[in-house]
């Protein structure tokens, strides 16, 4: 079936053009705001060819996988004259993300203060995962000339031009990252971008002569250039819309352009310099150590148990808070140790989703949503193995995780296996493991499809999809 064709349909099975408020396209999935929900046809939704898998809820989540869904939400728009909007999809982290579910609405009554500050950093970082991408994976394709040119393997004046332009382009995103971050912050909380984006250059401390720094007014030590990070960025622009807010209120209008941009920079900028990034890299410095700490001591353990608990934080949108994590320890040792153990759990969804195939072989509509979600799975978009696959079959998508523990257990305990960048998982994160140690990367990505396979095969089917029982296409598990 033609997209078109499919959109057609899916208008009609959402109670026709009238009954269509907006269609949003994401990574997956194609979410619809819908007047009266009573009028959804959710029956016939998911049995239309293409058709992954169906979400219920405030906004109605159709998966139909990378590429595809973007068409159908496009056509689906076009036919009913609905709102089309696009919402940003992000690498590991942010495309799996799959909180939103039939719970949805009553979340938004009942949402704890928690739950609303990892929404929050998720608005802040969301955007500037295709820069994570992007950036990491020409950075990625540097490196990788870099050692073939120090092992003599390419040589001459050009491959090191190359390496330089590629360096150069990575850099538009790393050499100036909390500027992005300032700004995004800012928007996020309502203050001016601009001055968001002012705040976050602070931090590199430009105009101060290193070779005679300025010294902290209360703490009597030197000014450190990014101290504090991402984290002292977040901080200190919160403050800013606090504070410009505050003087937007009291400052005449005629004066309003001329006084709250200075006097708000003045009282941000102070603050940064001597309090907020000393107070802000103890804390980066602290979570950091302790980081490491869990996953160098705990090694295969620590790895177990992060690779198997990831999927679940995902769902419950805890994976959020991790991602100025990533930032901060990208920023200062060079890459996130964190990440690739992380990544795991998807391996885990890929085995289950093999074991899967291999046994309802004869399940023709089991089959066709693990051959069409195995494809983007191996790459690290587990959504449709998640969403159709695994959580409707209940005990699968535990033996998956179980899976991803396992994988996550070899990188633990092969040890020192990072990434440079944040973004994407599978196989499209090996041009980003750090210093080359992309076998123990590997290594570990083997050992999660072979245990979300094994384990799956064995203990997560039941006999009655082995003969040819269909998928209701709900979660068997439901994540507040």
């Amino acid at each position: 079936m033609d997209n078109n064709t499919l959109a057609k349909l899916l208008v009609d099975d959402f109670g026709g053009s009238d009954n269509l408020i907006e269609v949003i396209n994401c990574m997956t999935r194609v979410r619809v705001k819908v007047k009266d929900s009573s009028k959804v046809n959710y029956g016939a939704i998911k049995s239309r060819e293409g058709v992954m898998g169906l979400v219920e809820g405030d906004q109605i989540q159709v998966v139909l996988g990378p590429g595809k869904s973007e068409k159908v939400a496009k056509a689906m728009a076009e036919i009913s004259n609905a709102t089309l909007s696009e919402e940003l999809a992000a690498g590991t982290d942010l495309e799996r993300r799959t909180r939103e579910n039939k719970e949805a609405y009553k979340a938004k009554q009942t949402q704890s203060g928690f739950k609303k500050f990892t929404a929050t950093i998720a608005s802040i970082f969301v955007p500037l995962i295709p820069a994570f991408v992007g950036a990491g994976l020409i950075g990625g394709i540097a490196s990788v000339l870099s050692n073939m040119a120090t092992a003599g393997t390419l040589t001459g004046d050009g491959v090191n031009n190359l390496i330089q332009i590629l360096n150069v382009m990575k850099n538009g995103l790393y050499a100036y990252l909390n500027i992005f971050i300032g700004i995004n912050t800012a928007k996020v909380f309502g203050a001016n971008e601009g001055l968001g984006g002012v705040v976050g250059g602070m931090v590199y401390l430009t105009g101060m002569n290193p070779d005679m720094p300025i010294s902290n007014i209360f703490l009597g030590t030197p000014l450190a250039a990014g101290q504090g990070g991402v984290i002292g960025v977040l901080i200190s622009v919160f403050l800013l819309s606090k504070i410009e807010n505050a003087l937007h209120k009291i400052i005449p209008d005629s004066l309003d352009i001329i006084l709250v941009p200075m006097l708000s920079l003045l009282a941000v900028g102070l603050l940064t310099m001597f309090i907020i990034m000393p107070f802000a890299g103890l804390i980066s410095n602290g979570l950091i150590g302790f980081i490491n700490g869990v996953i160098n001591i705990g090694g295969a353990v620590s790895g177990f148990i992060l690779g198997a608990l990831f999927l679940p934080m995902v769902m419950l949108g805890l994976h959020q808070i991790l991602t100025p994590i990533h930032v901060a320890m990208i920023e200062q040792q060079g890459a996130t140790y964190l990440l690739p153990i992380l990544a795991m759990a998807g391996a885990g969804q890929v085995g289950a989703a093999l074991a899967i195939l291999v046994k309802c072989r004869n399940n023709k509509q089991i089959t066709t949503i693990a051959k069409g979600g195995l494809p983007v799975g191996f790459l690290g978009i587990g959504e449709p193995l998640i969403y159709a696959l695994t959580l409707p079959m209940g005990k699968a998508f535990i033996t998956a995780c179980l899976g991803g523990g396992i994988g996550g257990a070899v990188i633990g305990a092969i040890g020192s296996i990072g990434s440079t960048a944040i973004g994407p998982s599978g196989l499209a994160l090996i041009p980003l493991i750090y210093q080359n140690r992309w076998l123990g990367y590997l290594a570990g990505l083997i050992a999660g499809y072979i245990g979300g396979f094994v384990l799956t095969y064995f203990f997560g089917v039941d006999q009655k999809y082995v003969d040819g029982a269909s998928l209701d296409n709900t979660s068997k598990f439901e994540f507040k």
